[in-house]
């Protein structure tokens, strides 16, 4: 068993809220497509989508095939959506496991519909056609849609069930920012009018992520992907003080050593913090293999006691240091809360620790998806 103080705490009922803040967002009758790719932003897919399948989500998308696979040996039989589309080889697999896929090539179609035609299971290939509108990842781009359209319908073994498209600035309010995500969705709405022109019909119309559900109307989607906002965290800074959602990840440890240095003395590789004055200082089972970024070397917070100490010297693999000489009583075996909320009150933000780290929430919640770190689910 894992003795090591060092665990992720996932709260269920945070997460409960948050999905409750989507559905109050969204119109009557909206789908929500519950995004758990990357592990459910590191808070464990199997745990989330399970809890999300119990409040009536209506699908979940994840970024690859091996995903969607693990969603399904774990019982969860909701659409799944792979986003970033599949790779040759993977058609039967993806067809037998009834799991929807982005498609944005022709060779993708034509492997699509050999497979469901070979595999003989009376089962169209499910599509979702990507429409490239402006962030130059994947995707047919927007204004060769009519012509990708003609020639898709050669192919008699696939089911258009969705269209979709992916905002590159939804997340940024500025004039410019605005404006182009405006552009995209005139594009992709032009797109969704010319599949239907042709004669498909996809019963999913949806680009709506975190932010745009927040921001944006988009009258002509029936579908939207919250990610990050499920998991208690803001899209962008732009986005922070009309944050509602509660966070459902905390990251916490506990002091392992104390000790009195005196002024001059180094702390941690490198010698990059220096006592200036008589100083106590913990030594916190918690580092860099565990997710919490050396970038936050003299910058990071923790909270003990309800106070926040600094971090003091460079991040280690396996340890943090913190400055604690000003907090009364510490103590070997004290809590250390180094993501999320701390039971008097305070909080360590993922949009605090990325601003500090130089990096953005996605990447301080993925990160700490280790192998390394315990998670335990409470609510």
């Amino acid at each position: 068993m894992d003795s090591r103080p060092t665990v992720v705490e996932i709260d269920l009922a945070a997460l409960r809220h948050n999905f409750g803040l989507v559905k109050k967002k969204v119109p009557q009758g909206c789908g929500i497509l519950a995004v758990v790719k990357a592990d459910a932003y590191g808070h464990g897919f199997q745990y989330v989508s399970e809890e999300l399948e119990k409040l009536g989500v209506d699908a979940f998308a994840v970024a690859f095939l091996a995903e969607g696979v693990q969603l399904r040996m774990s019982g969860i039989y909701r659409p799944v959506l792979i986003l970033g589309g599949i790779y040759p080889g993977e058609e039967r697999r993806c067809i037998g496991l009834n799991i929807s896929t982005a498609l944005y090539s022709l060779e993708q179609a034509a492997a699509l519909d050999r497979a469901a035609l070979e595999i003989k299971c009376y089962r169209k290939a499910k599509i979702h056609l990507k429409v490239d509108t402006g962030m130059g990842r994947l995707g047919v781009t927007w204004d060769k849609v009519p012509e990708f359209l003609e020639q898709l319908k050669q192919f008699k073994n696939l089911e258009m069930e969705g269209i979709f498209s992916h905002f590159a600035s939804a997340d940024e309010l500025d004039p410019d920012g605005l404006a182009f995500t405006r552009l995209q969705a005139e594009r992709f709405n032009a797109a969704v009018t010319e599949a239907r022109r042709q004669g498909f019909d996809p019963a999913y119309v949806h680009v709506a992520n975190s932010a745009a559900i927040l921001a944006a109307d988009l009258p002509f989607c029936n579908l939207v992907r919250p990610g990050i906002i499920l998991y208690g965290a803001a899209p962008s800074r732009d986005f922070v003080d009309e944050q509602a959602s509660l966070p459902v990840m905390k990251l916490k440890s506990r002091v392992a050593m104390l000790k009195w240095v005196e002024p001059g003395t180094s702390i941690s590789y490198g010698r990059r913090y220096v006592a200036d004055k008589r100083a106590l200082i913990a030594s916190v089972p918690v580092g860099y293999a565990d997710g919490y970024c050396r970038s936050l070397t003299n910058k990071g917070e923790a909270l003990i006691r309800g106070q926040r100490a600094r971090v003091a010297g460079t991040v280690c693999m396996d340890w943090i240091m913190l400055d604690v000489t000003d907090i009364e009583g510490v103590a070997v075996g004290d809590e250390v809360t180094l993501l999320g909320p701390d039971p008097m009150g305070d909080r360590i933000s993922a949009e605090e620790l990325a601003e500090k780290a130089g990096t953005i929430p996605y990447e301080i919640m993925c990160g700490i998806a280790t192998r390394r770190v315990r998670r335990v689910y409470i609510g």
